[in-house]
């Protein structure tokens, strides 16, 4: 079964990603409190995801432990193959989203993280970017359908 596992969300550029249990989700704009939230947003900017095992497959294989949260996604899922998802609408609790593209791990996270090798040990794995449909409530341990 697929389920949001973790959620963060960041009031203004560059400051940490605060972990929530929930957050309000509104369409056309993004999540309440996060540094992206506005009025008619470029739906690649409202909502990010990425897949805990893919974060987990990093941290494996270079001996680390970087908490999820701190991979700067939105929603961490557990249990789904996200890329699988491209162009495709699905529910993620009742809040319907629109899958756009990648979501490509860039310089910025590389250094944020100091891992000078992270830009290519997820390049494809570094989540999705998605537009936000329905207004609702996210929260831990909601399913995800597709």
């Amino acid at each position: 079964m697929s389920k949001v596992y973790k959620i963060g969300i960041c009031e203004e550029f560059g400051n940490k990603i605060n972990e929530v249990n929930f957050v309000n989700a509104y369409k056309g704009r993004g999540l309440e409190n996060d540094r992206f939230f506005k009025i008619e947003n470029d739906p690649n900017n409202q909502l990010t995801l990425i897949e805990k095992e893919q974060i987990d497959s990093f941290n494996k294989s270079l001996n680390i432990t970087i908490p999820y949260i701190n991979f700067r996604r939105n929603i961490v899922t557990e249990g789904i193959l996200l890329n699988k998802l491209l162009g495709k609408s699905i529910l993620i609790g009742q809040v319907k989203i629109k899958i756009h593209k990648l979501c490509e791990p860039c310089k910025h996270l590389q250094d944020y993280l100091k891992q000078n090798d992270l830009v290519k040990n997820l390049v494809h794995k570094g989540g999705l970017r998605c537009e936000i449909l329905t207004n609702g409530e996210i929260s831990i341990g909601d399913i995800i359908k597709y």
